[in-house]
């Protein structure tokens, strides 16, 4: 089947079972004029059934309702597609299986609703008009040769066949006939619309199911292996200290990047990379059951971007994506397969973030991010200033929920120093965020302006902060001897500024710009 062939109507109102409520006006047939209509009186008896098992007579003993058969295979041929419509045999054994699959397609992941309507529409479909019989001239409703060709078989062997023509010039109707019967009806187009869609219209465009919010396993870890990532692969990790009710992290983002630079996430910019997969869709399907031809073709034999995406329940996504392309009305989209699937998908790359993203487009720009009170000690250093401080848990047996200054003793370059006060120096130190990343940037020779060492007690690592001239308004900061951010000087001057209060009663500055 041509992979660019598409459904010729529109999937609204697909679903809707026929019922009552049906026009009253008769349709004008292409041979007719205005005054040869038939009244509303006169059409009132024309809505007659005119697909059924004619084998199968009474009522349902449950809904009152008149039998109509049980349909066990409807073969549709339209303009593009040829599909055998079969009960689904996992719906013996699972009970929120589809009724109905289509048949060398069981494999696929498919709109089994979608595929019910052809088996259900048929079945019982009911007239809107009689709008010729005794029909000698098929041509002029498009039934001489027929767009769509839908054939019934019912479990007693009875077999009915319908040909549909062209839609009537007037209303929500399309001319039909029932094969042998040289009678001409009209129909509710929508009805009729499923029967004209493509292969790839019943295949369900969900890539991996949204299992809800509630439901979303621990994401362990992502990997972005793509050729145009500077600096390598990008690999994210679920930050385990996250698991522990007693740690207060300086970001909510419950996974770090780990390459091509450690960094914290930004919450709102990287939950579409780590949690993305989960109920991802495509736009539309490019080829299903592919072929090795067909995969080489999409650009996912050697793909531009894999993501591997290792989840706490075991399972393990391996998403492969194209170059993205320029797909309709300037937007970009990339072909997609999960590793070893047989259907390739188009995505939007607004969907598949993974075929774009950059280790700046979700990297948090908070350069220190250790929690105020799991810090045991801090020096501050600037030029031939140094303030070395430490603290100490009054209590270090006592069971706290939260911890306030009270609870510590500080010492400033070994004397008592106020815990209050070195909360209040420790929040300005934290009350910015940098400027611009700098993962590239030369480390400029020579001292920094400032430095800030200090130690984290629940991970038990020490992280230095240091701050070098880059320019007249700004500074390079580089945490562990790698360039991280940028900042503003006047940050860093302030900073030396509150270094020189920390021995004495005046308040710290807290805004730099």
């Amino acid at each position: 089947m041509n992979k660019t062939a598409k459904g010729i109507v529109a999937l609204a109102g697909v679903l809707a079972v026929l019922g009552g409520g049906y026009a009253a006006l008769r349709l004008t047939d292409p041979g007719e004029t205005e005054e040869s209509s038939v009244s509303s009186e006169d059409d009132s008896s024309q809505h007659v059934v005119i697909i059924h098992d004619d084998k199968v007579t009474g009522e349902d003993p449950e809904t009152g309702e008149t039998l109509m058969g049980t349909v066990v295979h409807v073969q549709v041929k339209n303009e593009t597609d040829d599909l055998s419509v079969i009960p689904n045999p996992a719906a013996a054994t699972d009970e929120n299986a589809s009724k109905f699959t289509l048949e060398g397609y069981e494999d696929l992941p498919l709109r089994g609703a979608v595929i019910g309507t052809l088996a259900n529409n048929a079945n019982g479909l009911t007239t809107e008009a009689v709008i010729e019989e005794n029909c000698t001239d098929l041509a002029k409703f498009g039934l001489a040769d027929p767009k769509i060709t839908i054939e019934v078989t019912y479990e007693t062997g009875t077999e009915k066949t319908l040909l549909v023509g062209d839609s009537a010039p007037t209303g929500d109707a399309t001319y039909v006939m029932v094969e042998g019967v040289d009678t001409v009806y009209t129909v509710r187009s929508s009805a009729m619309a499923n029967y004209s869609n493509t292969l790839f219209d019943f295949v369900d465009t969900t890539i991996v199911a949204d299992p809800g919010q509630e439901n979303y396993p621990k994401v362990e870890s992502v990997l972005i292996e793509r050729e145009d990532l500077e600096g390598g692969d990008m690999y994210i990790e679920y930050d385990k200290r996250s698991d522990d009710e007693g740690y207060t992290g300086g970001t909510s983002a419950s996974h770090i990047m780990i390459r091509p630079t450690e960094a914290f996430l930004s919450v709102e910019r990287s939950t579409a990379i780590t949690t993305g997969i989960f109920g991802l869709s495509a736009e539309d399907i490019y080829s299903v059951h592919c072929q090795e031809s067909d995969i080489a073709e999409a650009g996912l034999k050697d793909p531009f971007c894999t993501v591997t995406i290792k989840c706490g329940d075991g399972n393990t996504y391996k998403l492969l994506l194209s170059e993205p392309f320029t797909s309709g009305e300037g937007a970009k989209s990339c072909y997609a397969m999960l590793d070893g699937g047989n259907v390739i998908y188009i995505v939007s790359t607004e969907k598949a973030q993974w075929a774009t993203v950059t280790p700046v487009d979700i990297a948090s720009k908070i350069f220190i991010g250790a929690y105020v009170w799991n810090i045991t000690d801090l020096t501050a250093e600037a030029g031939s200033d140094k303030a070395e401080i430490k603290l100490t848990r009054k209590d270090p047996s006592a069971e706290l929920e939260t911890f306030s200054a009270e609870d510590f003793n500080a010492t400033l370059n070994g004397k008592t120093f106020d815990s209050e006060r070195f909360r209040q120096f420790y929040s300005f130190l934290i009350g910015a965020n940098a400027e611009e990343f700098a993962l590239n940037e030369k480390i400029p020779e020579g001292e920094p302006a400032a430095a800030i060492t200090y130690t984290d007690s629940y991970s038990g690592e020490t992280t230095k902060v240091e701050f070098y001239e880059l320019s007249a308004m700004k500074d390079l900061i580089v945490i562990n001897g790698q360039s991280k951010f940028t900042i503003s000087k006047s940050y860093v001057e302030t900073l030396i500024g509150n270094m020189k209060r920390l021995d004495s009663d005046e308040e710290f500055v807290l805004t730099w710009k």
